[in-house]
């Protein structure tokens, strides 16, 4: 397919993506089987705008990289949301490396995780993946090195179907991703691609603030929960 030339600085900020990309989701629109992930921080701006506008309860499911000790930008593995941890066997086997290593840090980066569900979520549990067709979502994927643990995480949890969506990424990275998943949807796909930052007018940082405050106005799980067993 022919990339489409897009001028830079298309999407306003990450609230204003969200809009966009929940259009290109709209078969997913008033499902009782959806549910909205989002990758902090970046991702909950995003997936705010998608859960409202399919009608769908919104969640956080956090991702911490296993750093290879003194190559820490080399992931050897991930912790996640509900206690999942996976490893990449070609990685440890390759450099050899020793249980007690990637326990101790699996043990830090799980320590980290657990801060910032608390942050995020307060007192809710995580919500209940199995069987639901789960979209997980983030602000933009360069190499999707993220979502690639997200992904893998997730798929421990036996989610009916994963869905990635974002609003923008490379091209090589968004087709790499269909081997993946179930479905993936990348509104724009520009060539060249850079980096993510460079497809919003606004790309500040997301605050731990504002995710607790998206998330606490947007579906939790608990609510979630209650809707699926009311009447409809």
């Amino acid at each position: 397919m022919k990339p489409v030339p897009i001028d830079p600085g298309l999407f306003r900020d990450r609230r204003e993506a969200g809009r966009l990309l929940a259009e290109k989701l709209a078969p997913y629109a008033n499902r009782p089987d959806v549910l909205v992930l989002a990758l902090p921080r970046g991702g909950v701006p995003v997936a705010y705008e998608v859960a409202r506008a399919l009608g769908a309860p919104l969640d956080v499911f956090v991702v911490r990289k296993l750093g290879v000790p003194g190559y820490e930008e080399l992931a050897m593995g991930a912790v996640a949301t509900g206690g999942v941890r996976v490893l990449n066997d070609q990685i440890v086997d390759r450099l050899g490396i020793p249980d007690h290593l990637i326990d101790a840090v699996a043990a830090r980066e799980q320590q980290e995780l657990s801060r910032r569900e608390l942050l995020y979520r307060g007192g809710r549990p995580p919500p209940n993946i199995r069987g639901r067709t789960v979209i997980l979502v983030d602000d933009g994927l360069a190499t999707g090195a993220t979502m690639h643990a997200a992904i893998q995480a997730l798929r421990q949890q036996q989610p009916a179907r994963i869905v990635v969506a974002v609003p923008t990424a490379s091209p090589e990275t968004c087709e790499e991703m269909r081997a993946e998943v179930d479905d993936v949807i990348c509104a724009i796909t520009p060539e060249p691609f850079h980096a993510v930052g460079l497809w919003y007018q606004d790309f500040s940082q997301t605050t731990d603030e504002e995710v607790r405050d998206l998330l606490s106005r947007g579906d939790t799980s608990e609510r979630s929960e209650a809707d699926q067993r009311r009447p409809r």
